[in-house]
């Protein structure tokens, strides 16, 4: 009876861990530098995932626009920009939206994935996922 009672907590426990939600605030750190870059929120409408920054870390940046995004985002402020559009869940996973980055204006197609609690991998890529880039992005604790 005690190993039914042990094996059904710890079923029910596990469910918790993997059923953990990816909206809310996340710290972002740069993959090729390792440098906290600010925070992003991360939040669901129509039944699709967005994300926009909600935070910049270097104060140089926190007034700038957005001058190397292309159609409506150009010359949006940095502050408030939506960086992630049209992410739907699949499986373990959110997927076929994009992703833009502020550095070069450009999006990429996108996926993220639940890494740990508290940890969410990040990839954006052209074509197939091969060919891209992966970030690691923190939950931010209230």
């Amino acid at each position: 009876m005690r190993h039914t009672i042990f094996l059904l907590l710890l079923l029910v426990t596990s469910q918790f861990s993997f059923s953990q939600s990816i909206l809310g605030k996340w710290k972002t750190v740069d993959d090729e530098t390792g440098i906290e870059k600010g925070i992003v929120e991360i939040y669901e409408k129509g039944g699709l995932i967005f994300a926009r920054i909600i935070d910049i870390f270097e104060s140089q940046f926190k007034n700038q626009k957005c001058s190397l995004c292309c159609c409506e985002q150009k010359g949006e402020p940095l502050l408030g920009l939506v960086i992630i559009k049209g992410l739907k869940k699949d499986n373990d996973e959110y997927n076929g939206g994009n992703i833009l980055d502020p550095k070069n204006g450009k999006h990429y197609k996108c996926y993220i994935k639940l890494e740990e609690k508290d940890k969410l991998k990040v990839r954006g890529f052209l074509g197939v996922s091969l060919f891209g880039r992966t970030q690691y992005w923190y939950r931010v604790k209230k």
